[in-house]
């Protein structure tokens, strides 16, 4: 497959390009992963057993010493908040960064970085300080702000890349499924991480980090970031039409091509619909990753479920996201509008969310709650980061003069992990104070933020489909 990917003769080149895509983002995610499946083990070794009933004795030749980074499990899992917090923080600002530069510089060499250094970082982070028995709340801490910055290299780019091949007709659905890809690299990573547990927390992040470096190679030397790669064009018109010009074959009235210029970030800042789904992604993206970071910690606390058996069950919400983005995706196509679609999976994801916070003790139901709430969340959050950054990325005042896919997704993803950076630390610490319960009613509230920031879009998108319907009734 390698070959075909890298073949300038193959007719189908551009659909043969995207498995590289989708391989990255996998492998991203399934690390990333990996930190919040194996929190209740990092806890357990970061704390006495005296103090933490759910570590598991130590050898006579551990002392209470050895592990005493924290008095309590309390404390950990306030320092495990906080370095959610820390890296989404450092993912946010270089998103901000990584979307400029994404724009200016070759998609190939930045997404290879990104890919490659991250998974050193969390190499060093869970499995050579086990190894070596360093345990340092400053190291832990810098390294996760250098890996939130390596990964923030990732999504603007690969948005940008799918931005090259992709027009508008028919984006809602080609980027609400790839945009699974996400989902998938939790599952897989729920998985990877659930396998080798039982040898301990450093060999999850073993494999993990080994898979993705290597994914970074393949993507280096398979990736096409663009039809120009391989002497052809792209016009953002109608998705439907052949991607890629057969050999030979001549567009009549087509004008010609211009290189793109980067656009500037206040520029990109200010165009139409980015400040709102910018602001509505925040609140949006503190509650998905709210359930990414912590969803197998409160399986496994709450429940008092094994934690292998809390990595499983997760992967439902996974699994919600994945039909979820790829419906919604779908229907916003056939509709022609993103805001009503989105309004309304959101209104409905604050219902979902009541009823799992009361879900009772049965892995069954709560498998199918969580699929219902991943679907109804995860799915806008798939359309946002994913299809309307895109939009936003390729409006009409953009078309032909200036590039700014990658310094929209950048600001549209950024500004989302700035949400998520304060609420990861917010959850740890209501949680303590005040239960698992009134998690649940912040994530409500932060729902119907959401809600809130879009409804002047959505507003406008409900009157102009009035203003059509009436239009075609005239007509008839």
């Amino acid at each position: 497959p390698t070959i075909i990917w890298l073949s300038s003769s193959s007719p189908s080149l551009g659909k043969l390009s995207h498995p590289p895509k989708r391989l990255l983002y996998v492998l991203l995610h399934a690390s990333r992963k990996t930190f919040s499946n194996v929190k209740v083990s990092i806890s357990a070794q970061w704390t006495p057993s005296l103090q933490n009933e759910s570590a598991a004795a130590f050898s006579p030749s551990e002392t209470w010493e050895d592990n005493r980074l924290f008095a309590d499990e309390k404390q950990a899992t306030l320092f495990l908040g906080a370095l959610d917090s820390i890296f989404l923080f450092s993912y946010a600002v270089g998103l901000y960064l990584s979307g400029v530069i994404g724009d200016r510089f070759n998609l190939r060499y930045v997404l290879c970085v990104g890919l490659c250094g991250s998974a050193a970082v969390e190499f060093v982070f869970g499995t050579l300080t086990e190894w070596l028995q360093l345990y340092n709340v400053y190291l832990y801490c810098v390294l996760w702000v250098l890996n939130g910055l390596l990964q923030s290299a990732v999504w603007p780019c690969v948005v940008a890349v799918m931005g090259n091949w992709f027009g508008k007709t028919g984006r809602g659905f080609v980027f609400g499924l790839w945009s699974a890809c996400a989902s998938v690299g939790n599952i897989l990573g729920a998985f990877l991480a659930s396998s080798v547990l039982k040898y301990g927390y450093e060999y999850a992040f073993l494999v993990t980090s080994v898979v993705q470096f290597a994914g970074g190679v393949v993507v280096f030397f398979g990736l096409l970031t663009s039809p120009k790669e391989v002497g052809e064009e792209f016009t953002d018109t109608d998705s439907r039409k052949p991607l890629m010009k057969q050999p030979g074959q001549q567009q009549q009235d087509e004008p010609e091509a211009q290189s793109p210029r980067a656009i500037s970030f206040c520029q990109a800042f200010c165009l139409p619909g980015v400040l709102p789904y910018s602001l509505a992604y925040a609140c949006l993206k503190l509650v998905n990753y709210s359930f990414f970071f912590w969803l197998p910690f409160y399986l496994s606390n709450n429940y008092k479920w094994k934690e292998a058996e809390a990595d499983r069950l997760s992967v439902w919400y996974d699994v919600g996201g994945i039909i979820g983005g790829t419906v919604q995706g779908l229907v916003s196509d056939f509709m022609g509008k993103r805001a009503p679609v989105l309004a309304f999976s959101l209104v409905l994801a604050m219902g979902a969310l009541v009823g799992y916070s009361r879900s009772p003790d049965d892995q069954v139901i709560n498998a199918v709650l969580l699929a219902t709430t991943g679907f109804f969340i995860g799915g806008p959050s798939n359309m946002i980061s994913s299809a309307i950054s895109a939009d936003l990325g390729r409006q009409e005042a953009l078309r032909g003069s200036q590039e700014a896919l990658a310094t929209v997704t950048g600001i549209v993803d950024g500004t989302g992990s700035i949400g998520a950076a304060g609420g990861q630390y917010l959850v740890s610490l209501i949680e303590s104070k005040l239960g698992w319960m009134s998690v649940f009613y912040f994530f409500i509230v932060m729902t119907g933020g959401s809600v809130a920031f879009i409804s002047p879009l959505l507003f406008k998108e409900l009157r102009a489909m009035w203003r059509e319907r009436r239009a075609l009734r005239r007509q008839l």
